[in-house]
């Protein structure tokens, strides 16, 4: 029968203390990289899987957390959410940490899920996406002194909890700038209703590119619902207009794939550009803003870790930056 791999095993393997094989499964962030990464190396080979009771008890934690999965839409813009997921589970994982998946259609069935949870396993903590303005979540968890991180700012106070996001506001100045350089003046903006923060941020973006460039954004916008129907109805009520954009930055690739099919026989050409970056946007040869969701992901767990292992001061948020995609439509 083969030998059972402990944690002496590994040690002798990876030429460290058993406290420092200790430390990279249990606090990976005081360890050296090169020394981590050569303990991992050794876990690896060894085929060693550590004890979840032990690890439970002599940490007090469950190494669990627990994350939402959105509802289902148009099957386009949560394959966004499904990428965030992935790299979380997969960055967790490598830190020790299984995650946990659970859905609520609304706010208050989630705090409802959150409660029921708690009251079931013994959770480390949670990431919550999808921010928004008074978000009624956070405040919850926190009263109850229940760790966790949000992929979205805290719209009303930046400095109220930890949290990762993407700079939407650059995204969409980016693709603004981009079609200001291929000599664009009147570019629309197709967006979510006023009061989204995420919304309002990437409008932002676009209107803050046109000032800069000398150029008033008035009537050069629409707001709508998200959806492929929404997109192409704003998209269209544009084109009616006296003076029609001959380019659109748009909040979502599903605005955007409407809003290409509302100018598939605009002369001269109209430009359009997503945001997501979604496989469908691949797919249509559609330029979009795409979001970097691994890092997201990545730095989420580390800033949740960082909590757990009880860091006096709030871990300083990160806002990660997006990057254009240029492919047929801009």
């Amino acid at each position: 029968m083969a030998e059972k791999v402990t944690i002496a095993t590994v040690a002798r393997h990876a030429r460290v203390s058993r406290q420092t094989v200790s430390n990279v499964l249990n606090a990976p962030h005081i360890v050296r990289e090169e020394t981590r990464q050569r303990v991992q190396e050794a876990i690896a080979a060894l085929g060693y899987r550590a004890s979840q009771a032990a690890r439970q008890m002599r940490t007090g934690r469950s190494r669990l957390i627990a994350v939402r999965i959105e509802p289902t839409r148009d099957g386009i813009n949560g394959s966004v959410l499904d990428r965030f997921l992935h790299g979380l589970t997969e960055t967790a994982e490598a830190a020790g940490y299984r995650t946990m998946l659970y859905t609520a259609s609304d706010t208050a069935r989630e705090i409802a899920a959150y409660d029921d949870l708690l009251s079931a396993y013994d959770l480390d903590g949670f990431v919550l996406t999808g921010t928004h303005h008074g978000d009624p979540r956070t405040a919850w968890l926190a009263e109850r002194g229940v760790a966790f991180v949000t992929f979205g700012r805290p719209w009303d106070d930046p400095e109220a909890h930890p949290w990762v996001d993407v700079d939407g506001a650059a995204g969409t100045g980016r693709a603004t700038g981009h079609l200001l350089a291929r000599g664009h003046r009147r570019i629309g903006f197709l967006g979510w209703p006023a009061g989204s923060g995420v919304g309002d941020d990437r409008r932002a973006g676009w209107r803050e590119a046109l000032r800069a460039a000398g150029i008033d954004p008035t009537g050069l916008d629409r707001e709508t619902e998200d959806g492929i129907a929404e997109g192409e109805r704003s998209m269209r009520d544009l084109l009616a207009t006296d003076a029609p954009p001959t380019a659109v930055v748009c909040a979502s690739d599903s605005l955007a794939l409407g809003a290409l099919q509302a100018v598939r026989a605009a002369d001269p050409p109209v430009a359009v550009v997503g945001f997501d970056d979604t496989p469908v946007a691949a797919a249509v040869g559609l330029t979009s803003v795409s979001q970097p969701l691994g890092d997201a992901a990545a730095r989420c767990v580390d800033l949740l870790t960082a909590v757990l292992d009880g860091d006096q001061q709030t871990p300083a948020p990160v806002l990660l930056q997006p990057s254009l995609v240029l492919r047929h439509t801009a």
